[in-house]
């Protein structure tokens, strides 16, 4: 027999360790060079502080979300704001519903730029103040398919800076 100093790697298996015990737990991998230069002039990490899903789990309290009352604003103008509004309302059936009031100048949904979905609100602009007043008082909380409108003055550049 030829014995060449090399062992042959057939048929070589690793064993676990006796009884099918589990071996200790895996190293953390180390480091990358460029991990440790970063690491370098980062400095020391400092733990972040919890976030509040997290609190709460460490807590074992199971609060629910609180839900934030939309701002109702004066009407000042023409301009309506219609919030809570469902996906699938289409800017015809705000005409549609508002005209039950008054008279309806122009009625535009807000859509995602890329996806053209609905965000969920709209603007509606009435021909006088007198009947956007009067869509306020009749269409706010009212139901719409499916859900509860909001309806309120639209803010107007110059509410937007004294708030």
């Amino acid at each position: 027999m030829h014995y060449s100093g090399r062992r042959s790697r057939r048929g070589r298996r690793k064993r676990s360790a006796r009884g099918g015990a589990p071996s200790p737990s895996p190293k953390p991998p180390k480091p990358t060079f460029w991990q440790r230069v970063i690491a370098f002039f980062k400095g020391p990490q400092v733990a972040a502080p919890p976030k509040p899903a997290e609190r709460q789990a460490q807590n074992g309290a199971t609060k629910e979300k609180i839900s934030r009352k939309p701002e109702l604003v004066e009407v000042t103008s023409p301009k309506l704001y219609v919030g809570n509004l469902s996906f699938d309302a289409t800017e015809s059936d705000l005409f549609d519903l508002f005209n039950g009031v008054g008279q309806v100048r122009n009625a535009e949904v807000v859509c995602h730029k890329y996806t053209q979905r609905s965000k969920g609100f709209a603007f509606v602009q009435m021909t006088t103040l007198e009947e956007a007043r009067r869509a306020v008082k009749e269409l706010h909380d009212k139901e719409f398919l499916g859900r509860k409108l909001v309806v309120s003055g639209a803010k107007t550049p110059d509410i937007e800076r004294a708030a």
